[in-house]
Order: C-alpha cells, then structure tokens, then sequence
C-alpha cells in the first residue's frame, strides 16, 4: 500500500514558498518552504545535454528576462542567469538542477514533482528514475501527461504517481478531441494514477468525482478559496498565502 497520507494532509507549497523576495522554483523558495514544514511542488525539465533543471516554464523569459527555452539550452548556459523577483529584478538565485534541489531538501519535506514531459517520454522520466534511486524522503511524481504518468507506473511502480488535469482551452492545447480525452481523466485506465490534481477553478466536476481517486486542487490563493474547497478536494497546493496545517 503506497503511502500517501502526507500528500492528503498539509498544504503543499506551489513552487515552493515563494514571495516578493524570493523567487518560484528557487533554492531560497525551498528552504523557506523546509523552515514552515509544508511539502513542496516543483517541476522539472530537461536540457538541451540532458541535465534535469527545476523551473516551470518552457520558456525562459518571465523568470529570467532573457530569451530563448529550456530544451534548447544547456545547463551551463543555464546556470549563468538569474531568476528575477517580483519586482522583475534579478536575484542571487540561479536555476536549481534536481541534483541539487534533492541536495537542498534531503528527505527534510516531502514533494510533490511535476514532470514538464509535453511530447515523447522516456529520457526526462529515466534521468528522474535515477536522481531519485537513492533519495531517501518521500516523494510524489505528477504530470499532465498520461503517458508520463504510465512510464512511471511501469518503471517506478511503487512511487506514488498523479494525473493533472483542468479544463483545457484552445490556448492550453489546438486538438479539441485531445483537450476533451484530458479533462475528463480518459487515460486514467492506462495510467493508473494514485491520485488527481484538478485546477480549482474547475472543482468540482463529473470527470474527478467518477475517478473515485484523491484529489488535490491547485493552485489556491487565499483563506477563501481553500475554504470553498472544504469536501470537495482533499488537499490543496497553494502560493501567495500561507495558509493552516
């Protein structure tokens, strides 16, 4: 029985527990996140010369002001920028690589890892295997990506693994049949998932309820908006307040 308990109880701090200072997916937003005791969702990527790097977007403008993306750029290149406050001024902080977010957190909070897996699987979820072989907290795997999701099942089986999903616009994805096959958690029967990560704005919907599964509402930015999520999602990640435990 996989333990899942902790994924279920206490807030998850989105991106870590970043704020005006410090900024999202940084070693600073960890460790603030590690010192209030809350778990920690983060996301990964992989580079142009396969090193795993902690940052959301494929794109590095927002959080770095330069141009270009992640999978065209190597991790050396990487390291030299700066991920920018709220203010949009650069920081001390540089993009983490896993190796070295696992380094900072040591098994010290549990997490929550988002895997940036848009097309094919296979390289970014191997290298993900490997970091993690001898990481000794406990952790959670999650993506929007089924087949990800099913990778893990076949190749990490005893890891916990969960669906994310929302109601996609045209925006978010072109193929309307794809966005429809996404939302209402159709590959759920391939993947297996331990649990689902639902945006809140779409909670409470037919398609999670039918799932029968636990559920996480994301990303929830108030006091209020968790308190409307009251019986409606086990758990929430959260940014821009901190909320109970």
């Amino acid at each position: 029985m996989k333990d899942i308990q902790w994924l279920l109880s206490t807030p998850v701090a989105h991106r870590g527990l970043h704020n005006a200072e410090l900024p999202e997916n940084s070693i600073g937003a960890f460790e603030n996140a590690i010192e209030h005791g809350f778990p920690i969702e983060m996301d990964l990527h992989v580079t142009d010369d396969g090193e795993l790097v902690v940052f959301h977007d494929s794109s590095l403008g927002r959080m770095t002001g330069k141009d270009g993306f992640i999978e065209n750029s190597s991790s050396a290149m990487l390291k030299e920028l700066r991920l920018v406050n709220g203010e949009k001024k650069p920081t001390e902080f540089s993009i983490p690589t896993f190796e070295e977010f696992l380094s900072c957190v040591d098994g010290k909070v549990p997490l929550l890892i988002e895997i940036k897996s848009k097309s094919g699987v296979g390289a970014l979820e191997e290298k993900t295997i490997s970091l993690l072989k001898d990481y000794n907290g406990k952790y959670a795997l999650q993506s929007f990506n089924p087949f990800s999701i099913e990778y893990f099942k076949n190749k990490l089986p005893d890891a916990p693994r969960g669906i994310l999903s929302c109601f996609f616009t045209k925006a978010d994805l072109k193929e309307r049949f794809k966005r429809y096959l996404l939302k209402t958690l159709h590959f759920n029967k391939l993947a297996k998932p331990d649990f689902v990560s639902y945006k809140a704005e779409n909670l409470p919907n037919k398609y999670v309820n039918r799932s029968k599964l636990p559920v996480l509402a994301w990303t929830v930015r108030s006091n209020e908006m968790r308190t409307a999520l009251n019986g409606i999602a086990n758990n929430i990640i959260f940014e821009n307040f901190i909320p109970e435990k």
